[in-house]
């Protein structure tokens, strides 16, 4: 099987019930509570004189970021930190960036409808690669992407792989192959994610990083998100015992998400090089949604992945059983429905550094 990069293929819809711009409210608490973390990096760390914008634009890229709405609120929310800092308001570009197949006619309509306060232009293409000219941004945000992995690493598929993920859909309760198989396809996509930045960031220019992430070294089906996962595969495998899709391709099939932990994430940073860890700091989750709501979120930003593989007549009912199963589990009650999320404060170092290869991490 030929692995691909599975946002390029897999865009979230922008409009209709099970749409991102319908369903991402849980994502808008963790944009919310992260604007008072990154109001205070710009105080305490943006350096304007360091970072001159004379004659030019004061640049801001968010990667990953859908059809919206979610990105005009974290846009608005740097852009009122960052004219705090100057005397006179600098002009702003915005660059929105996700992959080819985003609906960025959506997601421009809407901005123009929103009485935005800064130019605005598309970047499209994958962020684990090179978006744009050397040293042109001065901040980077990126909100719940990082955890997509650019592509389900190779020995999942393979039948003599010790990693062959045979009857499940992620590394909920697999082997220890199976986990390091994620990671190391994690540290590949982070470092090539760091390294693009790394260029393209003035010296000084902030950076900030919203992630999912598991507190702790837990891999455990019993923990979060990665409970959720492994009734989404249960269901799966429910609806293979019916007859209502085949065994194989609940074999073949893996979930191209990876939750990191605080520990691994700062690891790969530092050995990165590139920029300096300012905070990390958790932002804990205190109320969990009902179990459709929950779900419903699910297939507003994952329903593409599983639609391509299994096909669109199932989905109604895959959905139907994970509501049941979420509802009857014990997740819900656990205070964190998702294990929460990470804020990362970045900044691009001032000293040179020879860019790493991903092979270093591997």
């Amino acid at each position: 099987m030929v692995n691909r990069e599975v946002l390029e293929s897999f865009p979230m819809k922008a409009e209709g019930s099970y749409s991102y711009n319908n369903n991402s409210s849980i994502q808008r608490y963790g944009v919310n509570r992260s604007k008072t973390i990154i109001e205070q990096a710009i105080a305490e760390k943006l350096d304007i004189k360091q970072i001159s914008t004379a004659n030019r634009p004061f640049t801001i890229a968010d990667l990953g970021c859908a059809s919206g709405p979610n990105t005009f609120v974290a846009v608005k929310n740097i852009v009122g930190a960052v004219e705090l800092k100057y005397e006179q308001r600098p002009e702003f570009l915005v660059y929105f960036n996700d992959h080819v197949t985003n609906d960025f006619n959506t997601l421009f309509r809407s901005c123009i409808a929103s009485n935005k306060q800064y130019f605005m232009s598309a970047a499209p293409g994958s962020f684990h690669g090179r978006l744009f000219p050397k040293a042109s941004l001065h901040f980077v945000h990126c909100s719940f992407s990082l955890h997509w992995l650019s592509m389900v690493p190779n020995e999942l598929l393979d039948q003599t792989s010790p990693a062959w993920n045979k009857g499940r859909i992620t590394y909920g309760n697999a082997p220890n192959e199976v986990v390091m198989a994620y990671s190391k396809q994690f540290a590949k996509d982070m470092t090539s994610f760091l390294n693009a930045r790394a260029e393209e960031v003035v010296r000084g220019g902030l950076m900030v990083l919203l992630l999912s992430y598991t507190a702790g070294e837990i891999r455990s089906s019993l923990h979060g998100f990665v409970g959720i996962m492994d009734l989404m595969g249960s269901c799966l495998l429910d609806m293979a015992k019916l007859g209502l899709l085949s065994e194989a391709g609940v074999d073949s099939f893996n979930l191209p998400i990876y939750l990191t932990t605080i520990k691994e994430v700062r690891e790969l940073i530092k050995h990165n090089g590139h920029f300096s860890i300012e905070n990390i700091e958790p932002l804990i989750r205190m109320v969990a949604p009902d179990a459709e709501i929950l779900v419903t979120h699910l297939r507003a930003a994952m329903e593409g992945v599983f639609k391509e593989h299994f096909g669109n007549e199932i989905m109604d009912e895959f959905f139907k059983r994970l509501v049941k199963k979420v509802a009857a589990s014990s997740i819900l009650p656990v205070g964190n429905i998702v294990p929460g999320e990470l804020c990362i404060i970045l900044q691009r170092k001032f000293a040179l550094r020879m860019l790493c290869s991903t092979q270093d991490v591997v």
